[in-house]
């Protein structure tokens, strides 16, 4: 059984824990985080889905995510889940996330990182995974077109592309105070 720490809208921790399946308490969010890896070409790693999964069974994602539990920090979180699904370790010391958008139930932090990866160094979590391939921006965009991949709003992706390398809503550094 996993449980999640609960957090108010203020992603304030409550002191609470619900069991990931088991309903959260009024008003109670959760925090859920998302590895985005993409290559010095610029194409994102993506997930393919087991058919096995609940929520978007055989479906392509990103490059890894799922639930922070109880006692995690979102990074904790993050470097757990890319260990878990892909069998590498992500190297996010000091790495925060790019992107945190809020949803329904929590908060969904986004790490993008950069690393080249040979695909066959991966092992893949045989009960979460069934295959990874590199993909490009379009291809990405194609294959939500075609439901073979999480419908994420087409705008999110394109932003998670756009922000490669990058940190912030500029794709400049922010002007320093003279």
């Amino acid at each position: 059984m996993e449980y999640l720490d609960m957090y108010d809208e203020e992603r304030r921790p409550t002191g609470q824990v619900a069991e990931r399946f088991g309903g959260f308490p009024d008003g109670g969010l959760h925090l859920v985080v998302h590895v985005c890896v993409f290559d010095a070409r610029g194409r994102m790693l993506i997930q393919r889905r087991q058919k096995t999964k609940a929520a978007w069974p055989g479906r392509w994602d990103l490059s890894a995510g799922g639930c922070a539990l109880a006692g995690e920090t979102s990074r904790q979180a993050a470097i757990r889940e890319t260990r878990e699904e892909l069998g590498f370790d992500p190297a996010l010391e000091g790495v925060r996330p790019a992107l945190t958008v809020n949803f329904s139930r929590g908060f969904d932090d986004l790490y993008l990182i950069e690393r080249d990866i040979d695909l066959r160094d991966l092992r893949l979590q045989a009960d979460e995974v069934m295959d990874v391939r590199w993909a490009a921006r379009e291809e990405v965009l194609q294959m939500i077109d075609a439901d073979a991949f999480i419908p994420y709003r087409k705008s999110l992706i394109e932003l998670l592309f756009d922000m490669r390398g990058q940190m912030g809503m500029l794709p400049v550094p922010w002007p320093e105070k003279t």
